[in-house]
């Protein structure tokens, strides 16, 4: 019997909410809009677990053999990123820091303040610590301790209910999973909150934004308000392009910005805090008390410094690439690509499929044709149809747009 696929009319009105990730698919009892427990999950009630993930490593091995990737992740093996990292240092005769104290950590920091528009910065282990500083501070300083969140929040889904457990902060979801956050979800929030926090892009809706006028009228909202407004820049880089302003018009407005350095920089890690002078002298005594003055940091920063440029010079290529592979996949009418046109360098392919299924077809295509084509498959809330995320970078540049639609279509090959 031929299998009857989906039309993008169809599978829109089964979807309801397109995001409905694998993140959504937990039991009926569980809170609402947090992930599955951790090591794997039940779907829905009634549903079979979810079949077990083959071995991390054999996955990283067969993607490292890879020639090209529709995914981003490192662009070097650690040994050989230790070594350029070491080697870079040495060619500027650059002096270790102590505790992130020294004229290069403060240089870069002041690099990326500047960047961004603001007085000053700090140099974070993790984008998880910088953000409960910036929300710490906030909270202390206003009138309840609140925070207004987006229900995809790097908050809610993906540091552990830190907010909540080591600062009695409380989340209030203030806009629907389906589209980013806008000002008339802060005016008609039914609780003030102390501060709003935004990402942006939304990873969780393929990279989405609001249109700039959308931004500025959430930026003026806030101010109005009297509530802090800050901004979950983990991607905040590959924002750019689609807003044709520089760096600091985009952050103009906000009160704090968070930046990752290994996410589209390619660091080892790390990450940088910007804001007013007062308020990162706060965020560094709340560094201290997270655990997060490293004795020497000097590796990390040095990693995502020696980068930065080329990185961010990359970028609208990066877009453009995205844009073109897109397009391209969205032409099968097997496939439904959010959002369309593409907004970064990112965005979510969903299409009928079972993942066990399809990871085996990745490894293959991934051995015969060289090419990566997806990390994971996540069951949505439509049965049988899965999501995954592409995003293009270093990897994607050796490769042909259409020589890479081709090879994510052999997905649906018969096995």
């Amino acid at each position: 019997m031929t299998q009857r696929h989906l039309s993008r009319g169809e599978f829109l009105a089964l979807s309801g909410l397109l995001a409905g990730s694998s993140l959504l698919t937990h039991t009926a009892t569980a809170a609402p809009n947090k992930p599955p427990p951790a090591g794997g999950s039940t779907g829905p009630r009634g549903t079979k677990p979810a079949p077990a993930k083959p071995d991390r490593a054999q996955c990283e091995r067969l993607m490292w053999q890879c020639r090209g990737s529709l995914t981003q992740g490192a662009t070097e093996d650690l040994g050989t990123e230790l070594i350029r990292v070491g080697e870079w240092i040495s060619r500027q005769g650059i002096q270790a820091d102590m505790y992130g104290y020294g004229e290069f950590i403060q240089s870069f920091e002041r690099n990326i303040a500047e960047r961004l528009g603001f007085e000053a910065a700090c140099f974070m282990p993790t984008g998880t610590v910088a953000q409960l500083c910036a929300l710490r501070v906030y909270a202390d300083a206003g009138t309840n301790r609140i925070i207004g969140v987006h229900p995809s929040s790097h908050h809610v889904l993906h540091e552990d209910d830190s907010y909540s457990v080591l600062h009695g902060l409380r989340a209030a979801t203030l806009a629907p999973w389906s589209r980013p956050l806008l000002a008339r979800d802060v005016k008609n929030a039914q609780e003030r909150p102390a501060v709003v926090s935004v990402e942006l892009p939304v990873r969780w809706l393929g990279g989405q934004l609001q249109t700039w006028e959308q931004l500025e009228e959430l930026k003026r909202t806030c101010r109005e308000l009297g509530v802090k407004f800050h901004m979950d820049g983990a991607r905040l880089w590959e924002c750019q392009p689609f807003y044709g302003r520089s760096y600091a018009d985009i952050c103009r407005g906000f009160d704090s910005v968070y930046v990752s350095l290994y996410k589209t920089v390619g660091a080892m890690g790390g990450a940088v805090l910007v804001g007013g002078q007062g308020f990162i002298n706060e965020a560094r005594i709340w560094r201290h008390r997270h655990g997060g003055n490293l004795f020497q940091m000097l590796p990390y920063v040095a990693s995502a410094a020696m980068r930065l440029e080329e990185a961010l010079a990359r970028i609208p290529g990066d877009v453009q690439r995205a844009k073109a592979l897109s397009e391209g996949l969205a032409s099968d009418s097997r496939l439904t690509v959010l959002p369309r046109p593409v907004q970064t360098n990112m965005f979510h392919v969903f299409f009928r499929g079972e993942p066990a299924a399809l990871e085996r077809q990745r490894d293959r295509i991934a051995r015969e044709q060289g090419i990566w084509v997806a990390d994971e498959f996540s069951n949505t809330r439509v049965p049988g149809v899965v999501e995954v995320e592409l995003q293009t970078g270093k990897g994607f540049e050796s490769l042909d747009p259409k020589e890479a639609v081709r090879a994510f279509l052999s997905l649906l090959e018969p096995a």
